[in-house]
């Protein structure tokens, strides 16, 4: 069988790449063949027995002009070299199965933005897209990372519920705690002149401004005054720090904070720090809270993360109210890092580091992938002459 995978823009550090990664590596495992079409790669050259990679040769003055060409081209290609199934990772017509990693454009549309924003090229662009894998005239497959955001999905589109299909967390077995967790603790603290009397806080995450950022900076500004002397902010990802530059200044917490970038040595820090703050505006599944939970960190999120009901399930750290007041995410960092409770919360998130489904999303895609392309052939034989294996 061969699967061709869509996605506009590959960075190692962003979650649906590297969910990309590791449903191509599934496939390359199972002996299926893998191709890749992107409009950038940002990362190592491939291996010589890896995936075919298609970088797509399209230019344009704006993203979604760029976003509109880039599924135009990689539809004639496709037409000259056709696979057995078309599986998108970001929202594009002619998707056998769409990777559903993004939250619902519409709602966006409709309760982030003003009216006047609809008249816009780059919504009609967007909203036609989102409507091409949910709409009911659709067969678009749609694997799901989390519950959250299907109803919303259906209120927009009335997609059947049949055509929804639910995907178990993918951690990556390195953020569980190791035997030598403390040392690994030490030795970071010591290398960024981090005290054990000093806090620790993380913000890991691509996407500044959706997961919340500003909401943290208030925080952390907000502490009272010997809390607010011992703690430290660090910040990982892949985006513009500039702005939160600014706003760090402006607040006078600058010199509390630490703009690192996206890193490849994530669990160093996970395993190093007190604290994971997540207050998202928008995130539909939010793969570093159990990234947390299973490195035995405590973590405050908002519950609008698709995965925070993992969190408050196995009681290791706190959920804010919902709707998000600042005030009280405020008093609940300083419970965060003050709590009798800190240790209970570390010992609960380790627990779930047992729970062998938390590990399996690219299998279980895969175990989808593969039925619906023996699907898609028994409807129309014709499809493909590749062999499925």
């Amino acid at each position: 069988m061969q699967i061709a995978f869509c996605l506009f823009k590959y960075f190692p550090h962003g979650g649906i790449s590297r969910d990309l990664m590791k449903m191509a590596r599934e496939c390359l495992h199972r002996g299926h063949r893998v191709r890749v079409y992107v409009l950038h790669w940002n990362a190592p050259e491939l291996e010589e027995d890896c995936f075919e990679l298609v970088i797509v040769p399209v230019t344009a003055l704006t993203n979604h002009s760029r976003y509109e060409r880039f599924a135009e081209w990689v539809r004639d290609h496709l037409d000259e070299r056709p696979v057995d199934l078309v599986v998108g990772l970001n929202k594009m017509p002619g998707l056998d199965v769409y990777y559903a990693g993004d939250s619902c454009y519409e709602e966006k549309a409709r309760t982030q933005r003003n009216l006047f924003y609809r008249f816009l090229p780059r919504y009609r662009h967007f909203a036609s897209a989102e409507r091409a894998v949910f709409d009911t005239a659709s067969h678009t497959e749609i694997l799901t990372i989390s519950n959250v955001q299907t109803p919303i999905f259906r209120k927009h589109y009335r997609t059947p519920p049949e055509r929804f299909h639910p995907l178990p967390p993918g951690i990556d077995r390195d953020r569980a705690a190791p035997a030598n967790k403390n040392e690994i603790r030490a030795e970071l603290r010591q290398e960024f002149g981090i005290t054990e009397n000093e806090l620790l806080l993380l913000f890991v995450g691509s996407g500044f401004i959706k997961k919340g950022l500003d909401r943290v900076l208030f925080a952390l500004h907000g502490l009272p005054g010997p809390l607010y002397e011992r703690t430290r902010l660090f910040v990982l990802g892949n985006d513009n720090a500039e702005p939160f530059r600014r706003m760090a200044k402006r607040l006078g917490v600058d010199m509390l904070v630490r703009f690192l970038d996206g890193r490849d040595d994530v669990p160093r820090f996970l395993f190093s720090a007190d604290g994971l703050l997540l207050p998202a505006y928008d995130e539909n599944a939010g793969m570093v809270i159990l990234e947390a939970m299973i490195a035995r960190l405590p973590a405050l999120v908002t519950p609008n993360c698709g995965y925070a009901h993992y969190l408050k399930d196995a009681g290791a750290g706190l959920v804010a109210p919902d709707p998000f007041r600042q005030e009280e995410f405020n008093q609940l960092v300083v419970e965060l890092l003050t709590s009798e409770e800190r240790s209970n919360w570390s010992t609960n998130g380790g627990a779930v580091a047992e729970r062998e489904e938390i590990y399996l999303l690219a299998e279980k895609a895969v175990d989808y992938l593969e039925m619906f392309a023996r699907g898609k052939r028994e409807v129309n034989p014709a499809t493909s002459k590749a062999e499925i294996k």
